[in-house]
């Protein structure tokens, strides 16, 4: 891999650095000292007036949206919030009729009216997820004491808490399923640093450890992205590994080194695990390790983080072409050049409702969330609160509304 090559891929699609990972690998770092400074409040008394600018899309707008043609809707309501965001996508989480985004404290907003339902003292643990399932929210304790707690996301009541042992530092929940809360942790040395971890996973009813596997020496706990897919637990880190391990047993089924992970991002899809390599997409077998398909885009363009929603696998890349690929075959349904034709920033993430995505971008001045036609991937309208914050754009939904993080902003979209 040439030097400019490296360099393109640690960049935005405009060359730029990529600031929300150089963000997020910061925030992985930060030290009790800096996690101790105070941290803005949620505060009720933002008015829902913020405007978004539009971005010509050639379709029309989504339900909801404002009646001129291309024209992004107003916020139902827009709010400030404690939000400490390093531009991961689980950072923003909507569920149980409130929406929550990472911060200290930890607020939760109504869905519909953005008042404030509850929120906990302490808050988050800059770089730890949101983690929902099995209808819990579940978190790394912020008093940084070796537990891990489940909360209640209507109520923020704790329901369910854990702790590894004394021998473990800084338990982060990574992933959940039915039975498991899975965790990363430092392995405490006798003088109290540590230089190896350990993945684990703890009973979602008990509590109780139900296995442990040290991870090889050079992983770190911190940059893990994962997901269950049935008898598989996969991962990717910084160390650029993609790894599948036995959610019953904690044993390694298979690792590889990928060339290029887009920062560890990847999607799942029945049996395979698919994920972005510079010019690639490539899609795994969970059983095996071996490659079922791969999908290129042109010289010099990069895949960036895929998403998979209701069996349609959309992806962008760097040369601002939008893909939608059926996941088990890789075989592509449609490729947009709306978002090239719009100069629009090239969306990292995906939600959809009805006949609609939203993606969210990095910062830029033509980015934000864009509402793209599912069928077609042409770009309806692009909402911006036009603050240039220098966050990444977060967006989550009920499925009856889009919420989109910008900095401490967060607005309702109608859908």
């Amino acid at each position: 891999m040439s030097k400019d090559q490296n360099s393109r891929d640690q960049n935005s699609s405009d060359g730029r650095p990529n600031r929300r990972r150089m963000l997020r690998l910061a925030g992985g770092g930060l030290t009790l000292a800096v996690l101790g400074a105070g941290a803005a409040g949620c505060r009720e008394d933002d008015t829902a007036d913020d405007g978004g600018s539009a971005t010509p899309g050639g379709g029309t707008p989504s339900e909801g949206a404002a009646a001129e043609d291309g024209q992004a809707p107003k916020p139902l309501w827009t709010k400030s919030t404690s939000a400490r965001t390093y531009g991961d996508n689980d950072e923003l989480v909507a569920a149980a009729g409130v929406v929550i985004a990472t911060g200290s404290p930890l607020a939760a907003l109504d869905a519909k009216t953005g008042e404030k339902r509850w929120s906990l003292e302490g808050g988050t643990v800059p770089g730890a997820p949101l983690l929902l399932g099995n209808g819990t929210l579940y978190l790394a304790s912020s008093k940084y004491d070796g537990t891990v707690g489940g909360y209640d996301p209507a109520s923020g009541k704790e329901t369910w808490s854990s702790r590894l042992g004394k021998e473990y530092r800084q338990p982060r929940p990574i992933a959940v399923d039915e039975k498991q809360v899975y965790v990363i942790a430092e392995i405490l040395e006798a003088d109290g640093s540590s230089r190896t971890n350990v993945i684990a996973a703890l009973n979602s009813a008990t509590g109780k450890v139900a296995w442990k596997e040290q991870r090889d020496v050079g992983t770190k706990q911190n940059g893990v992205q994962a997901v269950v897919q049935g008898r598989y637990l996969v991962y990717t880190d910084f160390k650029k590994n993609l790894t599948v391990r036995d959610t019953a047993t904690g044993q390694q089924v298979w690792t590889q080194k990928t060339t290029k992970t887009n920062y560890g991002f990847f999607a799942i899809h029945q049996d395979l695990v698919i994920i972005p390599q510079g010019q690639k997409v490539q899609a795994f077998n969970l059983s095996d390790g071996a490659e079922k398909w791969s999908v290129q885009t042109e010289k010099f363009n990069s895949f960036k983080e895929p998403t998979v929603l209701e069996d349609m696998l959309y992806v962008a890349d760097s040369g601002r072409t939008l893909w939608a690929i059926e996941p088990q075959t890789g075989k592509k349904v449609w490729q947009s050049k709306a978002l090239a034709d719009a100069k629009a920033q090239v969306p990292r993430h995906f939600v959809k409702v009805g006949g609609s995505l939203y993606g969210a971008t990095d910062l830029d001045k033509q980015g934000g969330v864009h509402a793209i036609d599912a069928k077609t991937g042409e770009l309806r309208w692009t909402f911006n609160d036009k603050s240039g914050d220098h966050h990444a754009w977060l967006v989550a939904t009920d499925g009856k509304h889009v919420f989109a993080l910008h900095g401490e902003k967060l607005h309702a979209l109608p859908v």
